[in-house]
């Protein structure tokens, strides 16, 4: 679908009409300097100054923006040694479920039952600002492992030969969102735009790019980190690991040099995925619906770039409005989730999101689906 009120270097693959503010704000992008190609996926929606589900190519600005407060979000799979039908049992399950919530905190573990050391290269690297780097020092460690709210996630998942699949959806929490807010505040200081911005060469943005590099690191060792307690778990409850060769994994807030136009240009990606020719990816549904093992088809117009899920259809407040705990207990009913928390997570209820069959038909130039999974069990915080 194209929205032909918006400029010719920005390429559309739209699910639906593009909502208004929606529209606003890719023109703001659009015109901004320096902007070479703007990609839109079809599980845009407006969060803050820059949409969620975009991808934007510049020659040498750098948009913190354009990549958002939780740098290295990201999504992990992997198949585990045993199949779904241990959690059938509700004994199970809700064990399972239990063993999560003790292990895989939404904010931060104690310092004393912190699971996970930091890596060495993220332990003994600095960041740009002493200020930072103390932060990473006190609260790295206590929050590497956790998993955060919203529509972060961990979820037992099969597949159509009923094979047991583990994926976990987070970034780099608190460390990353100060990262971002750190640099943007600065940028807003030099550049005084409603889209602020700093040169790459620049040393402002050399700062960046090194901090951004390293918040992307420990957003991948912090799913790795929620990995090997999800496997702590399954051993114990069903005496079964995770078979880590099968692993994928990819994020999708970041800034990177790629080549793209015959250019080598800066493309950032807010919700989107990248989807380079036969790049593995996933892209998850929501809370109680279906998601996609899946290769990239590299396409150029869309800067080899996916979704990175479903996308909202409803803003959090509404949904909160409309949805209520027995619609969130109807639209799960197959699926084990701690539904002591049903009013907290009416938000995240199925209905709040798009139709994921709608986004995956929306995006066939973007990528080939590999797999189906199917949610088992849903572990939010």
């Amino acid at each position: 679908m194209r929205d032909r009120q918006l400029p010719n270097h920005v390429s559309c693959w739209l699910a639906e009409p593009l909502p208004n503010d929606c529209r606003v704000a890719l023109h703001r992008l659009a015109s901004a300097d320096d902007v070479e190609h703007v990609a839109v996926m079809p599980d845009v929606h407006l969060v803050e100054e820059v949409c969620n589900g975009v991808a934007v190519a510049t020659n040498d600005l750098i948009y913190p923006q354009a990549v958002g407060g939780d740098i290295g979000c990201g999504i992990v799979s992997v198949a585990v040694e045993s199949s779904a039908e241990p959690l059938q049992n509700e004994v199970v399950s809700r064990r399972l479920l239990d063993q999560f919530g003790q292990r895989i905190p939404s904010n931060r573990h104690s310092a004393q039952t912190a699971a996970v050391e930091l890596p060495d290269d993220l332990a003994t690297e600095p960041l740009s600002e002493s200020r930072l780097t103390k932060l990473a020092e006190r609260d790295g460690r206590v929050q590497l492992g956790t998993l955060g709210r919203g529509n972060h996630f961990v979820e037992l998942q099969r597949d159509h030969e009923d094979r047991l699949w583990v994926m976990v959806h987070s970034g780099s929490r608190g460390i990353g969102q100060a990262i971002a807010q750190w640099h943007l505040d600065r940028a807003r200081q030099a550049s005084r735009q409603r889209l602020a911005c700093f040169s790459a060469n620049s040393e402002a943005g050399q700062r960046y790019l090194h901090d951004m590099a390293w918040a992307r690191r420990y957003a991948s060792a912090n799913r790795r980190a929620m990995l090997l307690a999800v496997e702590q778990s399954l051993r114990e409850i069903i005496g079964s690991g995770i078979n880590w060769p099968t692993l994928i994994e990819t994020d999708h807030d970041h800034v990177i040099r790629e080549r793209h136009f015959d250019c080598d240009l800066w493309v950032h990606r807010k919700g989107a995925q990248p989807a380079s020719l036969d790049q593995p990816g996933m892209i998850p549904g929501s809370m109680g619906t279906r998601s996609y093992l899946v290769r990239g088809r590299g396409c150029e117009a869309a800067l080899r770039s996916s979704s990175h899920g479903a996308g909202r259809a409803l803003p959090r407040t509404i949904a909160r409005q409309q949805i209520g705990q027995r619609q969130l207990l109807r639209e799960m009913h197959d699926v084990w989730f701690d539904d002591h928390r049903s009013k907290q997570l009416c938000d995240e209820a199925p209905s709040a999101y798009k139709e994921i069959q709608t986004i995956m038909r929306a995006q066939r130039d973007l990528t080939a689906i590999v797999s189906e999974l199917r949610p088992v069990l849903a572990y939010k915080r």
